[in-house]
């Protein structure tokens, strides 16, 4: 099980990564004197002055983790209240993202949420960074439990009130993107359960993440639930599970020899699970390779 925790988040997060890239430029507006942010129900944030939004796309030009995380720093040390401090950091962080870089992805997830503390982005990509690097021995394991379960749990309390959908998108592009990041923080909740021990949660949690993304099935979320039904001794549930792994790891060639192995183990055990004179599941009638 430990190799499977060592695949890079950046495979994982690749429906994150597209959410980020097409909602970023839809957030930022111009000053529009005689708006206030209290008459608005899903606020956009806006330059006070024009000076501020000029330094802003400025700042919103530059790529690069660091050179954006510099950027961003020194655009909220000149404006310390603009609105648009948030949007600076989450293209840092979706630069760091993009680089396969979590500590900083991480640390820049955390700014977004100082400013922005129900940002559906940051809080699924935060708890799904802490929760891919958790292991069972984590000297910070009980801070990081605590970081996973309230940002995962926060995304999926607000994400009907706080995503901003990208402009132009439809009403089932909107429902995707939410569907993508309940997914994930469901998935974020069971992978960390997954590695407590609580196979009975992680299954639970797994399998709405799958159901979530039933017309996009995610390898890694089916491998995790295989392995947590397994943990429990549900060979032929955990065995259908991998074998759904299976279908999608084309993309993925350790996710997929991880998967075949624990295919190749379960068939054996549900083999000698069936009774004499009757026929082993449908699904493990394949050989062990």
């Amino acid at each position: 099980m430990a190799n499977a925790f060592e695949k890079t988040y950046m495979t994982r997060l690749l429906a994150a990564l597209f959410l980020l890239f097409v909602s970023l430029p839809a957030f930022a507006q111009q000053p529009r004197p005689g708006i206030s942010p209290q008459a608005v129900t899903r606020h956009t944030p806006q330059a006070k002055t024009q000076p501020e939004y000029a330094d802003y796309n400025a700042a919103n030009a530059i790529s690069g983790g660091a050179a954006m995380e510099k950027a961003a720093n020194d655009f909220a040390a000149k404006y310390p209240d603009s609105e648009l401090r948030s949007i600076l950091y989450s293209k840092a962080m979706h630069n760091y993202q993009a680089e396969n870089n979590p500590a900083k992805m991480l640390a820049m997830g955390e700014k977004v949420l100082t400013y922005d503390p129900d940002n559906p982005i940051a809080l699924v990509l935060t708890a799904t960074a802490l929760s891919d690097n958790f292991s069972e021995n984590d000297p910070d394991r009980t801070m990081k439990m605590a970081a996973i379960q309230k940002n995962a749990g926060r995304a999926l309390q607000t994400i009907d009130s706080a995503f901003v959908p990208p402009a132009g998108a439809t009403p089932q592009q909107i429902k995707d993107y939410k569907d993508t990041l309940r997914s994930m923080a469901h998935s974020a909740i069971g992978i960390m359960s997954l590695k407590d021990k609580d196979n009975a949660r992680a299954e639970a949690e797994l399998k709405l993440s799958a159901d979530l993304l039933s017309a996009a099935p995610d390898p890694y979320v089916w491998y995790h639930l295989a392995l947590a039904q397994d943990h429990q001794g549900k060979y032929a549930d955990a065995l259908a599970s991998v074998q759904k792994a299976l279908n999608y790891t084309s993309a993925n060639p350790e996710l997929g020899k991880l998967a075949t192995g624990e295919r190749d183990r379960l068939v054996l055990l549900t083999r000698q699970e069936t009774p004499a004179g009757q026929q082993p599941p449908a699904n493990s009638s394949q050989p062990p390779r």
